[in-house]
C-alpha cells in the first residue's frame, strides 16, 4: 500500500510517501479503505519528537489518527461492520506506528463509527479527532447545559469551530474569541465574537457582565488565566493546550477513541447540528506541506489529505 511515513524523527524533510505492507488484521478489527485523513497540529508533533516522552515510536512511522472510509474486510470477532460499510475513525493507539495517512488501515472497532451521511469524505475525515475533542471537553469534563454561558478561546480553528457548534446544540450560549477577519463565520455558527488579546476579559465582560459559566482553552498562552477571572467556579476550565490548567482546579483534555462519542457526533451531523468546515484539501503524497499548513495555526476549520 501506498502511505506517508517517516524513519526519524524531523522536519518535513524526513516526511517519505512509500510502498509499505498491507496492514494485518487482528480479530477485533477492521480493514479500512481510507477515502480521506484528517490532518491535525500532534501530526507535525509526533513527527518532530514531541510526543516521545508519553508514546512509544516504532519506525518507519505512519503519522495520522483520522479517517473516513471504507471497510474492506473485518476480523473474526467483529459483529459492529461488515465489509462495505462507511466508517469514520480516531484510530489512536498506544504506540505511534500504524498511522492513518495510508490507503489502507487496520483499525480497532472501539476507535469506529458510521460515517454521517451529512457529510461528503474530506469533511468526515476532519472530524474524529478535532470533534472528539471538544465533545469530550464540553460534555464530560464541562458539562455544559442548555442555557449557559461558554467562553470558546480560538473558536475559529478545526477544534473551535466544531466547540461552538457543539456547545449552541446542547442550547449553550457561545462566546468564542477569533480574529476579526472570522467574525462574521463565527456569528454565522451561532457565536459571539470577541477579539483575542489584550483587554479580553473586559470585551467579554462587556457581552456577559456576570461572567461566563464555562471556559474552553484551545490555544494556550494566556487564556486560563483570563478564563479563571470570568469563570465563578474553577472547575469549570478546561484546556487541551496547557496543563497547568489542573493547577487552576481545571480540567486538562486529552482526546480518548471512544465509539459512543463518536456516533454521538454523527448523529449531530445528521440532525443538521455539526458540519466541518475544510480549509484546504491535499493529495495523500503531499503530506509535508499540509503539515506546513497546520503548524502555522492560522487555519479556519480542518485540513484534510484525500487519499483516494
Amino acid at each position: 500500500m501506498k502511505a506517508i511515513a517517516i524513519r526519524q524523527y524531523g522536519g518535513p524533510e524526513v516526511v517519505e510517501f512509500t510502498d509499505l505492507p498491507d496492514p494485518k488484521l487482528g480479530p477485533d478489527s477492521v480493514l479500512v479503505h481510507v477515502r480521506a485523513a484528517g490532518v491535525n497540529p500532534v501530526d507535525w508533533k509526533v513527527r518532530e519528537g514531541h510526543l516521545d516522552g508519553i508514546l512509544d515510536a516504532h519506525f518507519p512511522l505512519v503519522m495520522g489518527w483520522d479517517l473516513a472510509g471504507v471497510v474492506r474486510a473485518v476480523g473474526g470477532a467483529v459483529t459492529e461492520f461488515a465489509a462495505g460499510d462507511e466508517v469514520i475513525g480516531y484510530v489512536r493507539k498506544d504506540s505511534v506506528e500504524h498511522g492513518t495517512y495510508a490507503e489502507l488501515v487496520s483499525a480497532p472497532v472501539r476507535t469506529l463509527a458510521r460515517k454521517p451521511s451529512a457529510l461528503d469524505w474530506a469533511q468526515a475525515g476532519g472530524l474524529p479527532l478535532a470533534g472528539l475533542t471538544a465533545y469530550q471537553a464540553l460534555v464530560r469534563a464541562l458539562r455544559v447545559r442548555s442555557g449557559e454561558t461558554v467562553l470558546v478561546h480560538a473558536a475559529a480553528g478545526g477544534v473551535g469551530h466544531l466547540a461552538v457548534q457543539i456547545a449552541v446544540a446542547l442550547g449553550a450560549r457561545v462566546i468564542g474569541t477569533a480574529g476579526t477577519r472570522n467574525h462574521d463565520y463565527l456569528r454565522g455558527l451561532g457565536a459571539e465574537p470577541v477579539e483575542y488579546g489584550e483587554g479580553l476579559a473586559d470585551r467579554v465582560r462587556a457581552l456577559a457582565p456576570g461572567g461566563v459559566d464555562a471556559a474552553l482553552d484551545l490555544v494556550g498562552g494566556d487564556a486560563v488565566a483570563v478564563s479563571a477571572t470570568l469563570v465563578a467556579d474553577p472547575a469549570r476550565i478546561a484546556s487541551i493546550a496547557d496543563y497547568g490548567v489542573v493547577a487552576h482546579g481545571g480540567h486538562y483534555v486529552w482526546c480518548r477513541p471512544d465509539a459512543e462519542d463518536l456516533a454521538a457526533l454523527a448523529r449531530l451531523a445528521d440532525e443538521g447540528s455539526l458540519t466541518v468546515t475544510v480549509a484546504s484539501t491535499f493529495p495523500l503524497a503531499q503530506a509535508a506541506s499540509a503539515q506546513a499548513l497546520s503548524a502555522e495555526g492560522r487555519t479556519r476549520g480542518k485540513i484534510v489529505l484525500l487519499v483516494d
